[in-house]
């Protein structure tokens, strides 16, 4: 049941695509404080809290500060309130069950027991807000209605399942060529190279250097031939530079946002001194979106949104001002207090909360500052894009993913999950987020396989694959300056064709699993708590996730280990697949085990009278054999298995002649 409670006037944000009508009364659960802006509940001692989507530390939420403000913060530490999206939804699960969905644009804050351990208190910047109160038969079922409640997640074309190889930067068409040369002449399995900032003339949005891209769309073809997809990255911030068509347009339509005084509102990220489009004026975003044309006329098919939380590295006015304030340190003595104010003035320029209040947002008339609304910019920009791509290209799936979101953006685009680091902790934070994101409508998602910045190793890349090759979003990508991380640069060549061809043998049940997942609002990333909630210990276990409806993965995520320990909810079938092409199978029972897992093995565990279906792989997406899949199966009694397969790339979704029933008896006949 989904009860709607309304506080104020709420700026919409098109998060709910039907409201139910709204409830009388007091909050269930919640105690309402408006004086304070505020709304507690009293945890008991063992309730867990899940969900909030996109956020550091664990999948039970208890114990820290969550701050809903999309945020450009490359250093995701524990000690971080704020990553890049807002996802105001979360279970509660103990001596009461329940959700609760804030729909609220601004910035708000969740204290899960942080201030008062039994205590979580959710605080929002003003009073103008909708609560949506879910109860259910269970977790499962909560979080069914919830995306009922937001709508269907976004579906990718079926070749952006496969390998990605991306890097800060790949400059010319002969860097992309010699990436995709050795993939191929070392038999690693590749479907797409990403191509970020420097592919732009002075990173422009919308344009291409030709100097070392000089036929963008006859190369694109070439690329497409070798069944490998280019994905150019699209920046927030358009460059404020005169004769350049896109800024000179939006300027003389009013399409950026603006000051106070209705002078244009000028931010500094790569090009320099740049403007953000309206993304709320529907106006603006659709010429916005129209701007994608450039690119899907030479044959791309995919997209990643970046730096639309929005990002600023500087603006106009607080630059002046901190550099007339610099004046009066020179030749000064600079005690500890001075030297940290000096250091203060050059740090607080990027980002700066006071520069999300000095710019305005045209909202069906009405001038709204930006800070109000903050955390739908980069949700409607890449909304902005997904309706161009109904408009431009109805007929054809888009790649399409972005950094910033909110809840409802997950109907245009996945997401990747930021600038992570090349630290062993982040495996662990990315298999923490998968369910929380699943929660909230991002089906499509994944980390930056071996870490964007710090320098890699081999070790560490060959772990996260491990995980990686069950992420609907599996792309290799790092920052420039680091260690190169692709992977035939690696001493264990064979150990990384091994397990990102497991990627590949394992798509017909992953894609069969997220189609499934994305069709009836449901999640593909469970905590075990989710399906064994009789449990105990299960909801204790934060570093094993069950993955689709048949799979427990337990990965490594631990330097130089050999295995580890796993937690059996009930008797599970263990699966090896080794780096020689043997496979190995062994039932063990419920309980704690020691699985000793080599650094180039990939194992997971397969559900009493479950089976998968699997396909003997390809070097990309279009040599892997849908048709016919093979099975693993650990049948006790009887094994069922519905397997959605499509075309990958029609929007017949609903189709019946998509779904197949494999059926398997304790002979291990296939009928």
């Amino acid at each position: 049941m989904i009860s709607r409670y309304v506080f104020g006037t709420m700026i919409e944000t098109e998060a709910i695509l039907q409201k139910p009508e709204q409830a009388q009364g007091p909050l269930p659960f919640l105690a309402a404080d408006e004086d304070n802006m505020s709304f507690t509940y009293e945890m008991g001692d063992s309730d867990i809290v899940y969900g909030l989507g996109e956020n550091v530390r664990g999948i039970n939420k208890r114990g820290w500060i969550y701050t809903s403000m999309c945020s450009d913060n490359p250093h995701h530490h524990e000690d971080s309130h704020s990553l890049y999206g807002a996802h105001n939804f979360f279970l509660v699960d103990g001596k009461e069950q329940f959700g609760v969905f804030i729909d609220y644009p601004g910035i708000i804050t969740f204290d899960v027991g942080y201030t008062r351990s039994s205590q979580l208190k959710i605080k929002a910047s003003d009073w103008n807000l909708e609560v949506y109160v879910i109860t259910g038969t269970d977790l499962k079922d909560i979080v069914k209605q919830f995306r009922h409640l937001i709508g269907r997640s976004y579906i990718a074309p079926l070749w952006a399942f496969g390998y990605g190889q991306s890097r800060w930067s790949y400059m010319n068409e002969e860097e992309v060529r010699e990436v995709v040369r050795n993939h191929r002449e070392a038999g690693i399995p590749l479907d797409s190279v990403y191509l970020d900032i420097d592919y732009m003339v002075r990173y422009e949005d919308f344009t291409i250097n030709e100097e070392v891209f000089p036929d963008f769309a006859a190369f694109n073809q070439e690329m497409k031939e070798q069944n490998i997809h280019l994905v150019p990255i699209i920046d927030a911030g358009v460059k404020l530079e005169e004769g350049y068509q896109v800024c000179e347009e939006g300027l003389e339509k009013g399409y950026f946002c603006k000051k106070e005084d209705g002078s244009p509102f000028v931010a500094a990220v790569w090009p320099g001194k740049a403007l953000f489009p309206d993304m709320l004026n529907p106006k603006a975003r659709e010429w916005f979106g129209n701007q994608y044309k450039f690119l899907l006329d030479q044959g791309v098919e995919g997209f990643w949104n970046d730096m639309n939380e929005p990002a600023i590295f500087y603006t106009e006015d607080r630059l002046n001002a901190v550099m007339e304030q610099l004046d009066e340190f020179k030749g000064k003595n600079l005690d500890t207090h001075e030297f940290w104010r000096f250091t203060g003035l050059i740090s607080g320029l990027s980002n700066n909360p006071e520069d999300y209040k000095c710019f305005y947002h045209d909202i069906n008339g009405e001038k709204v500052r930006h800070d109000r609304v903050h955390n739908l910019f980069g949700y409607n920009m890449t909304r902005a894009a997904g309706e161009a791509f109904e408009r431009l290209e109805p007929e054809k799936r888009i790649l399409m993913f972005s950094r910033s979101s909110y809840t409802g953006m997950h109907r245009y685009g996945g997401i990747w999950q930021g600038d992570n680091k090349s630290w062993w902790s982040h495996i662990l934070m990315s298999m923490k987020m998968m369910p929380s994101l699943n929660m909230c409508g991002y089906l499509y998602t994944g980390a930056d396989i071996g870490g964007f910045s710090c320098d890699t190793t081999e070790d560490l890349v060959l772990r996260w694959l491990a995980f990686g090759i069950f992420t609907p979003l599996m792309r290799n990508h790092s920052a420039m300056g680091t260690r190169r991380q692709e992977a035939y640069r690696f001493e264990k060549l064979d150990g990384f064709r091994h397990i990102i061809t497991m990627r590949y043998r394992l798509l017909p049940y992953l894609y069969s699993e997220y189609m499934k997942a994305a069709l009836r609002d449901e999640m593909m990333f469970r905590p075990l708590a989710f399906d064994y909630p009789e449990d105990k210990f299960a909801a204790k276990v934060e570093d094993q996730l069950l993955v689709g409806d048949g799979i427990m993965i337990a990965p490594v995520y631990t330097q130089n280990a050999d295995g580890r320990y796993v937690y059996l909810p009930e008797q599970m079938k263990l699966v090896r697949f080794r780096e020689d092409g043997s496979m190995e199978e062994e039932i063990l029972e419920a309980g704690h085990h020691y699985v000793e897992i080599p650094l180039t093995d990939v194992v997971f565990f397969l559900r009493p009278d479950h089976l998968i279906p699997m396909s003997r792989g390809g070097r990309c997406v279009e040599d892997v054999d849908f048709e016919h899949p093979e099975t693993i199966a650990f049948v006790k009694t009887e094994a069922f298995y519905e397997y959605y397969h499509d075309g990958g790339y029609e929007k017949d979704y609903e189709n019946p002649e998509h779904i197949t029933w494999i059926r398997m008896d304790q002979s291990g006949r296939i009928r």
